[in-house]
C-alpha cells in the first residue's frame, strides 16, 4: 500500500505588502499555488490513501478565497482518485477555541473527506486493509488524552496526529507554539507501520516509520531557520511524503517554490562608516543569484550603531524593497561587553538594556522591522517600570 501524507498547508497564510493582478496578497497565492503544485504530484503518483496531518488552514476563520481553494483542490483529489480515501485531521490552527466556534473542515465531509476535528477516531478501510487512528490537536489537550494503540484485525495500521516532540526545532524557534506534546511514549512507534506527524514545518524522521512531513511552503515560525534546519538534516526545498508499506519506506516529493527565500552574505559592520557599510550591502545584493527581484531576501548585518544606521542611503534601502517580494535589512546592533571582576561592582544592567539584548538576538518573523521590533519593546517596559514607580 502507499500512503501520501502531507501537513502543514496554512492556506490563507497572508504575509507582506505585495498584491497579485487581481487584487489578493501575493504570499497568499504563493502558499496556494504550492498546494496546487502537490495535489498534481499526488494525482500523477496514485497513492492508495492520502493523510492531512492538521493546519489545512492557517486560522479557524480562513478567507472565502482560502475555503473555496481548498475545496476545489479536494474536488480535484476525489474525482482523479476515487478510490483513494483522504482523511485530514485539525491542527492547533483549526482548532477553535471555543466549542460554539465550530469549524470549517466539517465542509469537506460533503466530499466524502473523513474528518477528525476534536476527537480521536478509528477508520478501517477494508479494502486496503487498513486502519487509521486519527487524533487531531484537541485531542491531545484534553484531560484524558486517548491511548494512542492500533486495534488489531487489519494488516495496516497508521497513525496520523499533530503535535510536537520536546527539543525538536526550539534552538532556532522553528517548531511552532501551541502544539500539544507528544513523545515516543505516548505514541509507541514499534505498534503501528506509520506515523503521519504534523506541526513542526521541516521534514524529519523521528523515527524510520515516525515522520514529520513538513509544511508545503516557507512560512512563520522563522523561515530562515527552517532553511538552516534542512541544511542540518541534508534537505532541501518543501515536500510531501510519499510511504511504501508494510517497508515505511519514506520519499520525499519535492514541491517546486514560487520564489526562494535568498539569505545574502553576513555583513560585519563594525568600523564601517555609513557609506562604507552602504556600499557592501549594494555590493552583496548586485551579484545575488537568483536576481533579488521577487524573491524574499534577507540581509544581516552585525555591529551596526544607531548613528550608522541612521546615516544609511536609505533611497538606496527603498529601491530594493521596491525590487524584492520583501527585503529585510536586519541589522544588529554591537556586543556590549560587561567585565566580571572581584573589585567594586560596576553598573548593573537595567531592564529595558536587558530586553533590548535579548530582542536585538531573537529570531524574528521575516516580515517584521527588528528596529522597530526593539524599540517598542524597550519602551514598553520603561513605560511599566515607570508607571511601578508612580504607584509606589
Amino acid at each position: 500500500m502507499k500512503l501520501a501524507h502531507l501537513a502543514d498547508l496554512h492556506l490563507g497564510f497572508r504575509q507582506y505588502d505585495r498584491q497579485t493582478p487581481r487584487g489578493g496578497n501575493q504570499r497568499e497565492a504563493d502558499i496556494a499555488e504550492a498546494f496546487r503544485l502537490a495535489v498534481d504530484d499526488i494525482l500523477a503518483e496514485r497513492p492508495d490513501l492520502i493523510l492531512f496531518a492538521g493546519d489545512v488552514f492557517h486560522s479557524v476563520r480562513p478567507t472565502n478565497s482560502a475555503i473555496l481553494f481548498c475545496f476545489q483542490q479536494l474536488q480535484r483529489l476525489r474525482a482523479g482518485l476515487p478510490d483513494s480515501p483522504i482523511v485530514v485531521i485539525a491542527g492547533n490552527h483549526d482548532t477553535p477555541r471555543s466549542t460554539e466556534t465550530g469549524t470549517i473542515l466539517r465542509l469537506y465531509e460533503a466530499l466524502g473527506v473523513e474528518v477528525a476535528v476534536e476527537h480521536a477516531r478509528r477508520i478501517v478501510f477494508s479494502r486496503l486493509d487498513c486502519s487509521v487512528l486519527a487524533v487531531p490537536h484537541q485531542a491531545l489537550v484534553g484531560d484524558e488524552p486517548p491511548a494512542l494503540r492500533p486495534e488489531r484485525g487489519t494488516r495496516f495500521n497508521v497513525l496520523v496526529t499533530h503535535g510536537q516532540f520536546p527539543g525538536l526545532g526550539e534552538d532556532r524557534g522553528t517548531m511552532e507554539y501551541g502544539g500539544a506534546r507528544v513523545t515516543r511514549e505516548l505514541i509507541a512507534p514499534a505498534q503501528w507501520d506509520y506515523v503521519a506527524l504534523g506541526h513542526y514545518h521541516v521534514a524529519h524522521e523521528v523515527e524510520p516509520n515516525v515522520w514529520y512531513a513538513g509544511s508545503l511552503a516557507y512560512l512563520s515560525p522563522n523561515p530562515w531557520g527552517q532553511l538552516q534546519d534542512e541544511a542540518d538534516r541534508g534537505r532541501s526545498g518543501k515536500c510531501y511524503l510519499l510511504v511504501d508499506l508494510p517497508a515505511a519506506r519514506v520519499t520525499p516529493r519535492s514541491i517546486p517554490q514560487v520564489r526562494r527565500h535568498l539569505e545574502l552574505p553576513t555583513i560585519e559592520g563594525k568600523g564601517l562608516t555609513p557609506k562604507e557599510l552602504d556600499e557592501r550591502i549594494a555590493a552583496a545584493v548586485a551579484p545575488s543569484k537568483p536576481a533579488i527581484d521577487d524573491q524574499i531576501v534577507r540581509q544581516l548585518v552585525f555591529d551596526v550603531s544607531r548613528a550608522t544606521a541612521r546615516d544609511l542611503d536609505h533611497a538606496a534601502i527603498r529601491a530594493y524593497k521596491a525590487r524584492a517580494l520583501h527585503y529585510q535589512l536586519d541589522l544588529r546592533r554591537p556586543e556590549v561587553q560587561r567585565a566580571v571582576t572581584s573589585g567594586a561592582p560596576g553598573r548593573r544592567q537595567t531592564l529595558p538594556d536587558t530586553v533590548q539584548e535579548f530582542l536585538e538576538h531573537r529570531p524574528l518573523d521575516a516580515d517584521l522591522d527588528r528596529a522597530e521590533f526593539v524599540r517598542l519593546g524597550v519602551e514598553y517596559v520603561a513605560d511599566a517600570g515607570r508607571g511601578g514607580e508612580a504607584d509606589g
